[in-house]
């Protein structure tokens, strides 16, 4: 039995095929999450997907809370993934080598002020951030925000990566600065990753060093 997100599901057909299969829309996560532990409940296994590594930004957490909170006497077992930002990291060179953070700009279940807190910590901090969800048609001024928060610790010219789709026929990979990047196309797909005062690109490629004497 398979359950996620419909959008989710329709990446991994060719791991579907001849399965059971319930999708449901974004924002029916609880739901979703309580639907699935229902049907594990029956005896069945159940895989519920999410995207990238189920316990970065995904349903493993939802799932534990659930099981507890309802009372549901199942086994849950966590398979980890490919986070969106590692291989975001992948694609645009090593911008990750050093201490970073990642930052959700969604402000649907954190508030803004706390999210702008944060973002000021990590970039009072001089660390890389990954910062998802960055922009929609409706939210704008976050990421607007967040990088007049940087602006006031890094040069212009500090490094920044955008990648879009990954993985996908439509993926789009591109290495701007602090100064421009929001000019670029920036979306709920993307994951963009601001470098600290140490990143730089070398051949193309972003990275931060992590110290070693060469």
């Amino acid at each position: 039995m398979i359950v996620g997100y419909r959008s989710y599901i329709e990446l991994i057909t060719d791991l579907t095929d001849g399965k059971e299969v319930i999708s449901s829309s974004m924002l029916q996560e609880v739901k979703r999450c309580e639907q699935a532990l229902r049907i594990a409940e029956s005896g069945k296994i159940v895989s519920l997907v999410s995207s990238g590594d189920p316990g970065i930004y995904g349903m493993a957490g939802l799932a534990i809370e659930q099981a507890v909170e309802l009372g549901f006497k199942v086994s849950i077992e966590i398979i980890p993934g490919v986070s969106a930002a590692g291989g975001a990291a992948s694609r645009l060179g090593a911008p990750l080598m050093l201490d970073y953070a990642t930052i959700s700009l969604s402000d649907l279940l954190v508030p803004w002020e706390q999210i702008a807190r944060r973002l000021e910590a990590v970039a009072q901090a001089d660390m890389v951030v990954a910062l998802y969800n960055p922009r929609s048609h409706r939210r704008v001024h976050q990421l607007q925000e967040t990088a007049r928060i940087f602006s006031c610790y890094l040069q212009p010219a500090t490094p920044v990566g955008i990648a879009t789709a990954l993985g996908l026929d439509n993926e789009r990979i591109v290495l701007s600065t602090l100064a421009d990047f929001q000019q670029e196309e920036i979306g709920m797909r993307s994951v963009v990753l601001i470098g600290n005062s140490t990143t730089r690109v070398i051949d193309g490629r972003m990275v931060t060093p992590r110290g070693y004497k060469l």
